[in-house]
């Protein structure tokens, strides 16, 4: 019989830094996990992502036992890298924060492609570029 999964839990730590503190220590902690077995691990395969932020996905299963899928950077964080801003806009239909050329998008749909729901990288491109226009970056041709 397969195990139940009682949780998904999607958690965005610094990639080689997480630690017992929060938000690692107490989000597993209330499922009753080893957080050194997460932890570790996690520490390893991260560490060329050095303290940027990473996106992971725990599932927690019925024996209290768990899988975990790193998924990389946020979308966000990229096109702020590539961009060299600070944060995107509050108000993104009337205030641009910066722009952003085709070729940084499909520098970061490279990246994603594995996590975006289009079938090619034109469709990927669009997605990053929809994630791009909601935080206020101008996309440019």
């Amino acid at each position: 019989m397969a195990k139940q999964v009682i949780g998904n839990l999607k958690l965005r730590i610094p990639g080689g830094r997480a630690t017992a503190g929060p938000p690692v220590g107490s989000t597993l902690g209330q499922w009753g996990l080893n957080m050194m077995d997460f932890i570790n691990p996690f520490n390893e395969k991260t560490k060329e992502f050095n303290g940027k932020n990473v996106i992971v996905h725990i599932a927690v299963y019925d024996d209290r036992t768990f899988d975990w899928k790193c998924l990389g950077q946020p979308v966000d964080d990229l096109i702020r890298e590539r961009i060299k801003i600070e944060k995107g806009s509050g108000k993104p239909n009337l205030e641009k924060v910066g722009k952003i050329t085709r070729a940084q998008l499909e520098e970061i749909a490279e990246i994603k492609k594995d996590q975006l729901n289009a079938i090619d990288l034109d469709g990927a491109v669009k997605v990053i570029a929809g994630t791009a226009r909601s935080m206020g970056v101008e996309v440019i041709d």
